[in-house]
């Protein structure tokens, strides 16, 4: 494998909350490698709590690993574009919803933005 070393990396999750777990410890495996992460979320994957844990302890969690807050709106997500902040992004998971609207060019949420990035 290429080393990935200082790559600067986004890497946006959805609201498919089942998968959090995994997504976050794929996070911290891509720390250890010494990529950069940017972590994105959709407004819902943001601020809703379930079954699967709060939202503040997920959000604590994820900007804990990275060292970098979340990018959760979409005058956050709007500057990776022009200001080339993020080398490659990687949506995971990605809901059904989101890769529609991908499909579509649809970019109302900042894990979209950064996509259109």
């Amino acid at each position: 494998m290429k080393d990935l070393k200082g790559i600067n990396l986004g890497v946006a999750l959805c609201g498919s909350f089942c998968t959090f777990s995994k997504a976050i410890k794929l996070i911290e495996e891509l720390v250890a490698l010494d990529i950069n992460v940017f972590p994105i979320m959709s407004q819902v994957a943001y601020t809703t709590t379930t079954r699967f844990g709060k939202s503040s302890d997920i959000i604590e969690q994820i900007e804990g690993i990275t060292g970098r807050p979340i990018i959760h709106t979409l005058v956050d997500a709007e500057p990776l574009g022009p200001k080339n902040l993020i080398d490659a992004l990687l949506i995971a998971p990605c809901t059904g919803n989101t890769l529609a609207k991908l499909t579509y060019a649809i970019t109302d949420s900042p894990v979209l933005l950064a996509a259109n990035a």
